[in-house]
């Protein structure tokens, strides 16, 4: 039988409590802001890889000076079953820091919140793909409508352009007004007080469309041919969309897309993925020519504010400095094919942009400077993202 010896016996006490020791230290989240005013609507994501755990269906951040546990969001971006991320948006101090401890919940623990940022595929309505959050909404046109067009039946579009629907409240639309228009019981053509659809796309980019410049001419792909929805939840909606390869006088240009739109964000961003083309251009519909285009080669946007209706509308294409090359305003006879672009550069067979609008009406923006500051801000956002550092 041996008998350890003091020496012996302290060293394993001290190797055993620095283990235990170790072992309860909790992952910490540090998230800070550097710029000099309030941010609360910007997503923080969190990878397993990040939080050292496999399994993130039992997890929370606890705020570390309320001590609540925060509204997360999983998502299963790769469409294997298992969640690859979590989202959330914290509420950031001017020059501010805050912490947040991963803890393990149980089922239900977690705090809910509605579902604010939704999109789904609309077979009841040919093929659209919609999409929304508490400020926006947008839809995009399938394979069933292009054909119909193709085909000479009624009630077709062919268009790879991004509509607008102007909803002008902070809860989902996209359900009661599909079901209000195609019942008969109203339409969403007319605004009965959350909005309407009355952005006209056609040909156009609409806001956000992509096309490719071959010499003084734009050349544009079709309607999207497969989709698959992502995730939906309290703070991201996010889809998948792929195209036919198509054709810009003579290049074959390969293109599929994901969007996604944040909660409390007016722009939703695209990243596109292209083969053929080093540079596209992403447009804005210039619609009755009788608005004001505007841009910032600094701070990477292009805009059209212009009056709509009996209000006023802002639309907007922003891309970060490194992609954001130039803009233009192109402007001919035919119909629907006047846009004002962003010219922005591919790098390494993507790239990626912002594009949404700011409806007057909604309440959200009085006017063409208030939808500027917020593109001027989103910029400086963008280029300076709220710093994310992880401990142990």
């Amino acid at each position: 039988m041996k008998i350890l010896t003091k020496s012996v016996l302290f060293s394993v006490l001290a190797v055993l409590s620095t283990a235990c020791s170790e072992k309860k230290i909790p992952t910490t989240i540090t998230v800070k802001n550097i710029l000099d005013r309030e941010r609360t609507t910007e997503t923080v994501e969190l990878t397993k890889a990040m939080l050292k755990v496999e399994d993130l269906s039992i997890i929370g951040l606890r705020n570390k000076e309320t001590n609540t546990l925060e509204i997360i969001q999983t998502v299963d971006n790769d469409g294997d079953g298992t969640m690859d991320i979590v989202l959330f948006q914290p509420r950031m101090a001017a020059k501010g820091e805050s912490k947040f401890e991963v803890v393990t919940v149980e089922p239900g623990e977690n705090p809910k919140a509605q579902e604010l940022c939704y999109s789904r595929f609309v077979p009841e309505r040919t093929d659209d793909y919609t999409w929304e959050n508490n400020k926006v909404a947008f839809r995009v046109y399938g394979p069933t409508a292009q054909k119909m067009v193709e085909d000479k039946i009624p009630g077709g579009t062919l268009s790879s352009g991004v509509d607008a629907w102007l909803k002008r409240v902070d809860y989902p639309i996209i359900d009661k007004w599909y079901k209000k228009e195609l019942s008969g019981t109203g339409s969403y053509h007319e605004d009965t007080g959350e909005g309407l659809d009355d952005f006209h796309v056609g040909a156009s980019r609409g806001v956000g469309g992509i096309a490719a410049k071959v010499d003084t001419t734009f050349y544009y792909s079709k309607n999207y041919t497969q989709w698959r929805t992502i995730t939906t939840g309290p703070i991201r909606t996010s889809f998948y969309l792929e195209y036919e390869a198509w054709d810009a006088n003579g290049k074959t240009i390969k293109e599929s897309k994901i969007i996604s739109l944040d909660l409390g964000q007016n722009l939703s961003k695209f990243n596109i993925s292209l083969e053929g083309v080093e540079d596209i251009y992403a447009g804005l519909a210039l619609h009755e020519k009788d608005g004001e285009v505007s841009g910032n080669t600094e701070k990477g946007w292009v805009s059209y504010w212009q009056p709509h209706g009996d209000s006023e509308l802002g639309t907007a294409i922003l891309a970060p400095k490194d992609t954001f090359m130039d803009f233009e305003k192109y402007d001919v006879a035919a119909k629907d094919l006047s846009n004002a672009y962003a010219h922005l550069k591919v790098k390494n067979r993507e790239v990626t942009y912002y594009a949404g609008f700011g409806w007057k009406k909604s309440g959200q923006f009085n006017g063409k400077s208030e939808w500027e500051q917020y593109l001027n801000a989103f910029s400086e956002q963008l280029q300076h993202p709220l710093e994310v550092t992880v401990s142990p």
